[in-house]
Formats: structure tokens, C-alpha cells, sequence
């Protein structure tokens, strides 16, 4: 085995295919124009050809190969982490399904005055990503709304969008349902408190700055429009949210968050119980492609690692790595590298997770912090980048290039001058 640690570069030849697949057919798809070009082949089906490349490396034992990606797979961690996933996706369809999400995005702007319409519209976007755990449901939800308010307005598209991706990837980093959370706690073996209090502490002074900047932009404009919302209807949210604070398992938080959904939209005929089952199981599929790409990118991960893979790149990286402070520039190099290539932060953080996880344990990085960071610059990019499925989204709804939303991308870009002084500044201490 010491010899094949010694090779190292050869395991990472399916994860270089990997990636260079996905964000190969993904860029020729978009020079050709199509829509929502990195999601045409998925990343799943990306990750099984360099598990393909795998299995002809080592057709010499197979068994060992594949005995080698089953334990990968089945890893503690892992199997933990997709468990997450299907119930996150469960608890999201579920509170949709009973009118939860409505009611949100509509009390909220029943009480925003006029004069804060764009930054009522980003703390609305923020209250929903951070209930729902996705970036793209939060889109969904909330960037119709505020398309119209918009245009009743008289706030440049632009930046109202802006507004929307900011709030959206607020939550996507913050929320204890956000795959991306998930990820990164579960490949650090930190828990999810305490990481998202590492986080909170970089990304609220953040969003006060982009708060002020979308007060100075907006507009002394009241509307007349009245939304229709049930207070009762937010309650699965405020539940999960206190008991996520209080520290218990985040599973059970998720279980008792689908029970009082599914209980409060029983009871006020929003959906039967029969309806909750088929409701639950479209959650569980809607998770299916981060849940494949965890599953078979596990299964790389423990590959490259037992045949020296990662020991080659911390090799050669750790040549730019001199102490704490690089080192964490350094984690946060290797997941934006990831994320720029594939499009995807949970898939970028599940590809670096490992990796960040031994430079953390030799540089004395807290395996909190180490999460915090991955989450992070993950979410910055994926805020950014415009073939990533969020800003393909809100530009296909709002009929905008994404080129003319990133310049009002404002969260993203603040969260990672933010993250930088965090890290200059070893800051919050932890």
C-alpha cells in the first residue's frame, strides 16, 4: 500500500475526468446557447464516468476497487449527511406544499413600507432561504413577487434581482437545511451550531452593508397591493429554527419540522395525508442528484485517499501553505477552484471536504472553522458565476442576461471581503 501512496497523482485521474466533463459539455452547451447548460448532463452522470475511469485504473482487482469505493461510501459521515438531504427535501416540499412559503413571502411584504422596498424584499429573501435551505426554492418563491413590485415600483430590474440572489444565498449559507451546510459540517465532523455561529458572525455584518446600500438605491414608493397570509402557517419554520438554536440533532429537528407542517396542513385542508405522502416522497427525489453526487463522489474521495491521491495534492500544495492564516486562504482556494468548475457548491464541497479536513487537522484550524470557511466561499461563487443555476434561474424568470444582474450581486461579493478580513484578521476568534 506504501507504494501506491507514493503514486498518488494516478488516483486523481477520475476526479480530474470528473470535473472535466462536467464543466467541459457544461461551457460548450453554453457557447451554443442552451438553457441551463451545466444541469443538461448532470453531475451524477458526470461522477459515474470517472468511476468508470476508476474501475479500467484498476482492473487488475477489481474487488479491492470496488470493496474501496463501498466503504467510502458507507461512511458514518455519508450516510448521515444523504439521510439529511432526503428530510431537507421532504421538510422544503412539505411547508411549500401546506402554503408556508406563501404565507412568508406575504406577510412580509404586507408590513414593508414603501421607502424599503429593496431591502424589504432582500430580508424577506433572507427569512425564506434561511426556513427553506435553498437558493433556488427562495428564487422560486419570492422573484415573481418581486418582479411585479419592480414594475409597480419603478426599481431597475437589476438591482431588485440583486437584492433577490443576495437574500437567496444568504440562507443557502446559513440555513441548517442548506446541502451546502449540511456538507460542510458533516466532511469536517463539526456540529451544525456551532458552525453556523462561526458563520453568523461573518455574513450579518455582511448584510447590514448590503442592507444600507439597498436602502441608499431605493425609492420613497408605496404599494397598494395586499397579500393574503396565515401566521399559523409559518410556525414549522420558527420551530425548526428554535430547536436548530437550542442544539438538538438535526435530524430530529427536521422530523418534528415535517410533522407540524404536514399537522398544520392537514388541519386547515391545504393538503390530505394521503397528498402528504406523495408531497414527502417529491421531496426525497428533489434531493436525488446532490444525493447520487455525495453517494459516488464518497466513493472517489475514498479511492484517491487510499492510493495516496490527496497525500500528492496536500503535497504540493502545502508548499504555498506556511501557517494558519495561508491555510485557510487555502481551503477557501480549493472549494472556490471546485465550485468555478463544477458549478454546484455542495458538489464542490463534497470533492475539497477531505482534503480541507487534513489541512485543517495539521494547521490547528477548528474543524468549525474550517466548515464556516467551505460554506463560505462556496456560496460566494455559486452567487456569481453565471452559468450556476441560480442566476440562470432569476435571469430566465426576470427575462435578464445574468451578465446584467452580477454587477448587483451585492451579498456575494461583500460576504467575500468579509470572509477575507475574517481570515487576515482571525476573525471570530474560534
Amino acid at each position: 500500500m506504501e507504494r501506491s501512496k507514493k503514486g498518488g497523482f494516478k488516483s486523481l485521474i477520475p476526479f480530474i475526468v470528473f470535473l472535466a466533463f462536467y464543466f467541459g459539455i457544461g461551457l460548450h452547451l453554453t457557447l451554443k446557447g442552451e438553457e441551463f447548460a451545466f444541469y443538461k448532463f448532470p453531475a451524477p452522470s458526470c461522477a459515474l464516468i470517472g468511476f468508470a475511469v476508476a474501475l479500467a485504473i484498476g482492473w487488475r482487482d477489481l474487488h479491492g476497487h470496488v470493496s474501496i469505493f463501498a466503504k467510502g461510501v458507507g461512511e458514518e459521515t455519508v450516510i448521515i449527511m444523504c439521510l439529511i438531504f432526503m428530510l431537507a427535501g421532504a421538510f422544503a416540499s412539505v411547508t411549500k406544499a401546506m402554503g408556508g412559503v406563501d404565507s412568508t413571502v406575504n406577510m412580509g411584504l404586507s408590513f414593508l413600507p414603501g421607502r424599503l422596498i429593496l431591502p424589504g424584499v432582500f430580508i424577506i429573501s433572507c427569512f425564506v432561504s434561511l426556513a427553506m435551505g435553498t437558493s433556488m426554492g427562495t428564487i422560486g418563491a419570492v422573484a415573481p413577487i418581486a418582479i411585479g413590485l419592480s414594475l409597480k415600483a419603478g426599481v431597475p430590474m437589476p438591482i431588485m434581482m440583486g437584492a433577490v440572489l443576495g437574500g437567496a444565498m444568504f440562507g443557502d449559507n446559513l440555513s441548517i437545511i442548506s446541502d451546502t451546510t449540511i456538507a460542510a459540517t458533516g466532511s469536517q465532523g463539526c456540529e451544525m451550531r456551532s458552525k453556523m455561529l462561526m458563520n453568523l458572525k461573518i455574513a450579518i455584518p455582511a448584510a447590514i452593508v448590503v442592507l444600507i446600500l439597498l436602502f441608499v438605491f431605493s425609492k420613497p414608493v408605496v404599494t397598494e397591493s395586499i397579500y393574503d397570509y396565515s401566521v399559523v402557517k409559518t410556525f414549522p419554520y420558527i420551530i425548526v429554527f428554535a430547536l436548530a438554536l437550542m442544539g438538538l440533532n438535526v435530524i430530529a429537528v427536521l422530523m418534528i419540522g415535517i410533522f407540524f407542517a404536514t399537522l398544520i396542513g392537514v388541519a386547515s385542508g391545504a393538503m390530505s395525508f394521503v397528498e402528504f405522502g406523495k408531497v414527502s416522497y417529491d421531496g426525497f427525489i428533489s434531493m436525488a442528484e446532490v444525493f447520487f453526487v455525495a453517494v459516488l463522489v464518497a466513493g472517489l474521495a475514498a479511492l484517491a485517499t487510499e492510493h495516496g491521491g490527496l497525500d500528492y495534492i496536500l503535497r504540493k500544495f502545502q508548499k504555498l501553505l506556511r501557517g494558519k492564516r495561508s491555510a485557510e486562504f487555502g481551503i477557501g482556494g480549493l472549494v472556490s477552484i471546485a465550485d468555478i468548475f463544477t458549478a454546484n457548491n455542495t458538489v464542490a464541497i463534497v470533492i475539497v471536504g477531505k482534503m480541507a479536513k487534513k489541512i485543517a487537522g495539521k494547521f490547528d484550524i477548528s474543524a468549525k472553522r474550517s466548515a464556516s470557511i467551505l460554506d463560505v466561499f462556496s456560496c460566494v461563487w455559486q452567487g456569481v458565476i453565471p452559468y450556476g443555476a441560480q442566476l440562470l434561474l432569476i435571469g430566465g424568470l426576470a427575462k435578464l442576461s445574468p451578465f446584467t444582474i452580477i454587477p448587483y450581486a451585492w451579498y456575494p461579493f461583500t460576504l467575500a471581503v468579509f470572509a477575507v478580513f475574517a481570515i487576515v484578521f482571525k476573525y471570530p476568534k474560534g
